[in-house]
């Protein structure tokens, strides 16, 4: 072979060589474009889905918000009611002892009533039956 031979294979091969290399440097720089568009494009569905996360823990901060402020409001009527309840506690022990006060009252009428019958005349209780005479009895007067 001659030099010219020799220096245009040399040459044919360096050709090659730098072809290739230029084809790998090539691949390899699409290759890297490709995951960049991948990266960026999966950052942005990264940044949507941070953005959907975001408004879910908003309306779960206001549906607790929300909860809180129903419990609060369903304490304050239970106190409410425990308030009432006692209130009319109170009350029906005062109705309670009023009735026993009049029933008292009532009874001593009765005892003072000349107008009551009682049944004590007849059976030897203390309970009158609490038939009060509307009408005290007429004298009638025969004539002779």
């Amino acid at each position: 072979m001659s030099d010219i031979e020799t220096v245009v294979v040399i040459g044919a091969a360096i050709l090659a060589i730098v072809v290739v290399v230029s084809l790998l440097v090539a691949a390899s720089r699409k290759r890297t474009q490709g995951k960049r568009e991948q990266a960026r494009q999966l950052r942005g569905e990264l940044k949507t889905e941070q953005e959907r996360v975001a408004q879910r823990q908003a309306l779960a901060e206001e549906t607790d918000a929300r909860a809180r402020a129903a419990a609060a409001e369903a304490e304050a009527k239970a106190a409410e009611a425990r308030r009432l309840s006692g209130q009319a506690a109170a009350q029906e022990e005062t109705v309670e002892s009023h009735r026993d006060e009049l029933d008292e009252r009532r009874k001593h009428i009765d005892r003072i009533d000349p107008d009551v019958k009682s049944r004590r005349d007849r059976a030897g209780d203390d309970e009158p039956d609490r038939q009060v005479i509307e009408q005290p009895p007429r004298r009638v007067e025969h004539p002779r």
